[in-house]
C-alpha cells in the first residue's frame, strides 16, 4: 500500500511537470495534438499507478517520449507553416461580409444552433451586423461586426483614456506581499493606517490591492 501511495504521488508529481512544460491553455484552447499527448500522457500514468508489478521507471519512459515528441512538434510547428497547418489546420471563415459560408459550415460540421450561440455569448444577436466569423483551430469562433455596429474607441470619439495599470496585490487572504508593498510605492505606516480605519488587523483581510492611481481594492475575511 504504501509503495502505491509513493508511485502515485510521483507519477502525480511528474505529470504536473510534464503539462506545465506544455503550456499553459486552458483545455477548451488546446489545439488537437495537445488534447491528443494530454490524453495519451493520462492513460500511460493510470497504467503504473495501479500495476506495481511494472517498474516505475518503465512507466515515465513512454510519457518523456512523448513529452519531447510533443515539444519537438512544438517547435517544428512555429518554424513551419506546412507542419503547424498539418497539425493545428487552418481558420475557417464561417460569415462573410455578412453571408453564411454553407460549404464551410458542413465541412466543419457546425450546426446553426452552434454558430448562433457562440454569437450570442459574444453578445452578437443578429447575423446581419456580422461582417467575419471564424472558426479557429482551437474550435472557438472569432466574430467581427461591421464597423458601425462596434462600439465606438476613445480615439474615435475624441477622448483623451488613460491606459490602465495592474493593481499590486499587499495583503492575500492574511498574508502581506512585501514586494508588492514595496513596488506600489507605500510603506507599512500607509499599510497601518489603511487597516486602522477599516477597523481590523492584517490577518482579517481577504485582499487588498492598490494601483498607482491609488485606486484601492479592500476585502474583509468572512470567517462565517
Amino acid at each position: 500500500m504504501l509503495i502505491s501511495l509513493i508511485r502515485t504521488i510521483i507519477l502525480y508529481l511528474i505529470l504536473i511537470v510534464v503539462i506545465r512544460l506544455m503550456g499553459k491553455r486552458e483545455l477548451g484552447e488546446m489545439e488537437p495534438s495537445e488534447f491528443v499527448v494530454a490524453m495519451i500522457i493520462a492513460d500511460l500514468a493510470s497504467i503504473p499507478m495501479q500495476d506495481n508489478a511494472i517498474p516505475l521507471f518503465s512507466g515515465l519512459v513512454p510519457i518523456l517520449a512523448i513529452l519531447a515528441l510533443e515539444l519537438i512538434l512544438a517547435v517544428a510547428s512555429m518554424k513551419s507553416i506546412a507542419v503547424r497547418r498539418l497539425l493545428c489546420g487552418k481558420p475557417v471563415i464561417l460569415i462573410e461580409n455578412g453571408t453564411l459560408i454553407q460549404n464551410n459550415l458542413r465541412r466543419t460540421r457546425i450546426h446553426l444552433d452552434e454558430l448562433t450561440g457562440q454569437l450570442r455569448e459574444q453578445g452578437i444577436m443578429d447575423l446581419s451586423t456580422v461582417k467575419y466569423a471564424i472558426l479557429e483551430t482551437n474550435g472557438q469562433i472569432s466574430a467581427f461586426p461591421y464597423a458601425k455596429y462596434q462600439p465606438p474607441k476613445a480615439m474615435e470619439a475624441g477622448i483623451s483614456a488613460k491606459d490602465d495599470d495592474l493593481p499590486y496585490t499587499i495583503i492575500s487572504d492574511g498574508r502581506l506581499l512585501t514586494d508588492n508593498l514595496q513596488k506600489s510605492g507605500k510603506d507599512r505606516v500607509w499599510l497601518e493606517q489603511l487597516l486602522h480605519r477599516h477597523k481590523c488587523r492584517q490577518k482579517e483581510v481577504l485582499l487588498l490591492t492598490v494601483d498607482k492611481a491609488d485606486s484601492i481594492y479592500f476585502c474583509k475575511r468572512d470567517d462565517g
